[in-house]
């Protein structure tokens, strides 16, 4: 039984299918099981961190995301005969990497507590997300324009189901012990660029309007804390122009290339058209 956390989050719902498709055992965890969508082969439990026996109980694998009570989840797996963990955490983990930052606070916390549980472990370290794009869903399902923040800034964004492939192969495959794989998108692409892609995928042609983000707020980051915003708005800043990191480990790992930013906006199309 391999027991997956954040199973209807993007990459784990992903995960959950894929599982699923091979054969595997999966209980999901999520907070509302009747809500969940979650397919029917899967053991739909309510995340309950106070219950371990229920989560844990005849798993030997776990894969897990940046749950602030971790060390308890992790000492409760134990506990209950898993021995391995694949841990979601962040490419912003690395050399040289600004270790005051909340993201990488929480995630450096986790991938700690992991090593100190003495389960065999393996840290998969995404940049970022294709899926971060759906922030601008609002905007394209209302119109042809969509105003955001530096339209220059570039990275090499990656498809869920990606991460969830290479999650699958550590959790399903030997060898992949201790390791640390950091994951990537197959190419560069500026903001504006990925507008353009979603366009591309809906059949209408977009624009990116670029906003000074000296007024940026809510209204175009409405899922962002307010004290986290400054941080994520210098980040953005300081790609502008800047060649972001490209692996080729979902290559290695899985046997297929990463998907590109256009594939992914293919993906999603529904995500992008319907009423505002």
């Amino acid at each position: 039984m391999i027991v997956v956390t954040g199973a209807t989050g993007n990459v784990g719902r992903a995960l959950v299918d894929r599982l699923l498709a091979a054969g595997r055992p999966v209980r999901a965890l999520t907070r509302d099981p009747q809500r969940a969508g979650l397919p029917d082969g899967a053991e739909v439990v309510r995340f309950q961190p106070d219950d371990p026996a229920a989560l844990f109980g005849g798993a030997t694998a776990l894969f897990l995301y940046a749950h602030p009570r971790a060390a308890d989840l992790l000492a409760a797996a134990r506990a209950q005969g898993v021995r391995q963990v694949v841990f979601l955490s962040s490419g912003m983990i690395q050399e040289g990497a600004d270790e005051t930052h909340p993201l990488h606070v929480m995630h450096a916390t986790v991938e700690r507590q992991i090593r100190d549980s003495g389960l065999d472990r393996t840290f998969l370290r995404p940049n970022a997300f294709a899926t971060n794009a759906l922030q601008w869903a609002p905007q394209i399902r209302a119109g042809n324009t969509v105003r955001g923040v530096f339209a220059g800034a570039l990275s090499a964004p990656i498809h869920e189901d990606d991460i969830a492939a290479v999650a699958e192969r550590a959790l399903l495959d030997g060898g992949h012990e201790g390791a640390v794989h950091r994951l990537t998108g197959p190419a560069a692409t500026t903001n504006a660029e990925q507008v353009a892609a979603i366009g591309a995928a809906v059949g209408r042609e977009l624009t990116f309007a670029e906003a000074d983000p000296r007024e940026a707020g809510p209204e175009l980051f409405p899922h962002v804390p307010p004290e986290a915003l400054g941080r994520l708005l210098r980040t953005y800043e300081e790609s502008v122009g800047v060649p972001p990191e490209i692996t080729g480990t979902v290559e290695k790992i899985t046997g297929t290339p990463a998907r590109t930013f256009a594939q992914w906006a293919r993906d999603h199309t529904a995500d992008f058209t319907g009423p505002a």
